[in-house]
């Protein structure tokens, strides 16, 4: 399954984006492979899977947040 990356700012306390992090694959076909945020510059990178980045956009609007980018991306290092 394709992997993207997209930016948005943080709508979530720390917590949260753990948390998101172990949520299951959603309706849109998307599930969370890693967050990276920095809290003191509200951004938040999101690393996904899914099938495609319209599933990736759906999966954020679902939640009201709108993403600045969405690009699909490979993994040099794999897990």
């Amino acid at each position: 399954m394709p992997i993207f990356l997209d930016v948005h700012k943080v709508p979530f306390s720390e917590a949260n984006l753990k948390e998101l992090c172990m949520s299951p694959t959603d309706e849109f076909g998307v599930s969370h492979v890693n967050l990276f945020y920095n809290k003191d510059a509200n951004v938040c990178f999101c690393l996904l899977e899914g099938p495609n980045a319209d599933a990736i956009e759906r999966h954020h609007a679902k939640v009201n947040i709108k993403c600045e980018w969405i690009t699909e991306v490979s993994m040099a290092k794999q897990q």
